[in-house]
């Protein structure tokens, strides 16, 4: 799973990419289109929930979950058309999860911007018409092929040409199609064909070192829009963590507290992505490691054994499982097992969120 970094030129989305990654890539020129092939990182995901588990079962090594990220090309007004070199761009897109949509949220006479204005809320729709146009073209080019398909009465055609016939409705209302109600048979449809306005989105609010915490009126506007249309903000001044990123780890948490954070608040984007992609984490914990498993909101115990190893789905018997509180009350698992708290669960157990596991397997 992958998200990408998506924004109009000059909004912040490379500086945002190489302090997530802590890239040391030149920083981009101050002119549209500087990105051209599109950049991956691969970034960890900070999850406080492991440091708690290693006060009791102490490890050789500590491994969090990651997530790929992968940095595209501003897009323009006219990109569906092929502007600004838009076709090879929304390209990139298509290939993604998710979209995190950098919106410029700080003033800089220094810094210019290809509308000639600040109006993060005009940024966010530029952007997301054009995911629209983009999507209605694909749509107009899939259906006649559909149709066509379906003549032999083939119940997936069918079902495909019911399905594209509602992306058309829906694009023709402007609407994108992430905000249709789709079941799990029409996702994977849908998800087939790429559809940019189906992805889920995170908007990502790049501010002012003097609006660290995001209340000024840029993103205010921007956390009205994104509640219209059901999105999460994340304000995240690009610039400071940039510097941040750059110095070692004392350094760091000094210039945390003088800007009066906890912690880098790409930490806390990380995490954001995380959700936005449907994304959870389960625990695994002993000696040799504790570590966190990525695996997707609703995965069974078999799947989520699946992500270690692909014998350990096929041959799965049951998962022991326990959580980070029995874990804090208990203080061993030996004595969460003799108090009776560890849960053994089979094939059609629904992993949650946090959940420590133990897989048997044939």
């Amino acid at each position: 799973m992958e998200a990408g970094i998506v924004g109009l030129p000059n909004v912040g989305k490379s500086s945002l990419f190489n302090a997530l990654t802590q890239s040391k890539q030149a920083q981009s020129a101050n002119f549209p289109f500087c990105t051209i092939e599109p950049n991956e990182g691969i970034v960890p995901v900070p999850d406080e929930r492991l440091e708690r588990i290693t006060r009791y079962i102490v490890p050789k090594k500590l491994v969090h979950a990651t997530l790929k990220l992968v940095d595209i090309a501003g897009i323009v007004k006219g990109a569906s058309e092929g502007q600004g070199l838009g076709n090879k761009f929304l390209t990139h897109i298509r290939e993604v999860d998710a979209i995190l949509q950098v919106c410029r949220c700080f003033e800089d006479p220094n810094v210019i911007h290809v509308a000639g204005k600040i109006d993060p809320v005009s940024d966010i729709e530029t952007v997301e018409i054009e995911l629209l146009l983009a999507d209605a073209e694909s749509v107009a080019s899939a259906l006649p092929k559909a149709e066509r398909a379906a003549k032999s009465g083939d119940k997936d055609q069918l079902a495909r040409v019911e399905v594209l016939k509602k992306c058309q409705e829906q694009l023709a209302r402007d609407e994108p199609l992430r905000k249709v109600d789709w079941d799990k048979d029409e996702r994977r449809i849908v998800s087939s064909f790429g559809f940019m306005s189906a992805k889920p989105i995170l908007y990502v609010a790049n501010v002012d070192e003097n609006d660290l915490k995001g209340e000024g009126k840029l993103v205010q506007a921007v956390r009205e829009f994104a509640v219209k249309v059901g999105a999460g903000v994340v304000p995240v001044c690009a610039k400071l963590e940039a510097e941040i990123a750059e110095l070692d780890e004392a350094d760091r948490q000094g210039m945390l507290e003088a800007s009066g954070l906890k912690e880098p608040s790409l930490a806390v984007l990380a995490r954001a992505a995380y959700r936005t992609l449907g994304l959870q984490s389960y625990f695994t914990a002993g000696e040799k490691e504790v570590r966190a498993w990525t695996v997707p909101i609703g995965a069974t115990a078999p799947q989520a054994a699946g992500v270690i190893h692909s014998d350990f789905e096929k041959g799965f018997i049951r998962a022991e499982i326990y959580t980070l509180e029995d874990l804090e009350h208990y203080k061993s698992e030996k004595e969460i097992r003799a108090a009776g708290k560890l849960r053994v669960e089979g094939k059609h157990y629904v992993m949650q969120d946090g959940d420590i596991c133990h897989f048997l397997f044939n």
